[in-house]
């Protein structure tokens, strides 16, 4: 079974769009008039673009490429937090799993693409890493019923959700901060376009720093589904094509250690989903 890839990337500082192949990209972006994969998504010919990448030989080779993330300047990223059994129970507070889904919002900016580096901010050093599976909305909606949920989804992708752990602790309610400093976290490499449920019900999510794992669930074990998750954020808010749901990271971030193990310069963090690929960044410290 081929697995399909859509990727958002840039060449001599031009953004383009294209399928990705062992050997290289496919320009699709200069053989559509889809402004992005935002619009193709809309269109719902995500899977017509990847049909068309297997007609050509590559336009460019992985090398000559810098990998952005997938969606463009999407409306929403929304975060679920605690989202995995053993991960509830680090928190050792002796609190039963959550009746509803802990969620946060983050900025496009604190995001990067595969292969670029994560950046340690300058305000601190406990930079720290999530991999989680993402799903990427096919279809607006509100109020979905849980039975029609996975119907909205368009793509699959993956997410590195870096987080600054002292400032997710400056409030007493809110993460806002420590979640998006800029250039802390990453999506990619690729969209996976979504064809049947299997691809997401029970996968093996694993994250590894310098080649050592640290993180290894599967999204069986989710404590909130797909479909709940869908439906319940469409509750509050339309969700509309391209918008990015990130839906929880396993057991084994670093501040779970002890001591801690937060990432430093020269790290190299890959996160893995069995169907979709391996994000991969290292880590650099801010420039002064």
């Amino acid at each position: 079974m081929t697995l399909h890839r859509l990727a958002t990337y840039s060449v001599n500082g031009i953004v383009k769009y294209g399928a990705v192949t062992d050997k290289g990209i496919v320009d699709l972006s200069a053989r559509f008039e889809y402004p992005t994969l935002r619009e193709v998504i809309e269109a719902g010919a995500l899977m017509k673009l990847a049909e068309e990448g297997e007609r050509h030989s590559p336009d460019h080779g992985l090398d000559a490429i810098n990998w952005l993330t997938p969606i463009p300047a999407p409306e929403k990223i929304i975060c679920i937090g605690v989202n995995y059994p053993d991960r509830n129970a680090e928190y050792k507070d002796g609190q039963d799993a959550p009746k509803y889904p802990s969620m946060f919002m983050r900025t496009p900016r604190s995001f990067v693409g595969h292969n670029t580096p994560l950046v340690r901010p300058r305000a601190s050093q406990q930079l720290d890493y999530e991999g989680e599976l993402v799903i990427i909305i096919g279809k607006a909606g509100r109020h979905i019923k849980e039975d029609a949920a996975l119907d909205h989804i368009a793509a699959v992708t993956l997410c590195n959700e870096g987080t600054l752990r002292d400032w997710v602790r400056h409030a007493k309610f809110n993460v806002t901060q420590g979640k998006n400093f800029d250039s802390t976290g990453s999506l990619g490499p690729w969209l996976v376009p979504y064809t049947d449920h299997a691809q997401i019900a029970d996968v093996r999510l694993t994250t590894r720093v310098n080649g050592e794992t640290r993180q290894d669930d599967r999204t069986g074990r989710l404590i909130f589904g797909f479909r709940y998750l869908l439906s319940y954020i469409s509750t509050f808010t339309t969700l509309v094509p391209g918008d990015v749901i990130v839906t929880g990271t396993p057991t084994g971030a670093g501040a779970r250690f002890d001591p801690p193990r937060y990432l430093r310069p020269g790290d190299v963090i890959e996160v893995e989903a069995e169907g979709v690929g391996i994000l991969r960044n290292g880590v650099v410290d801010e420039a002064a």
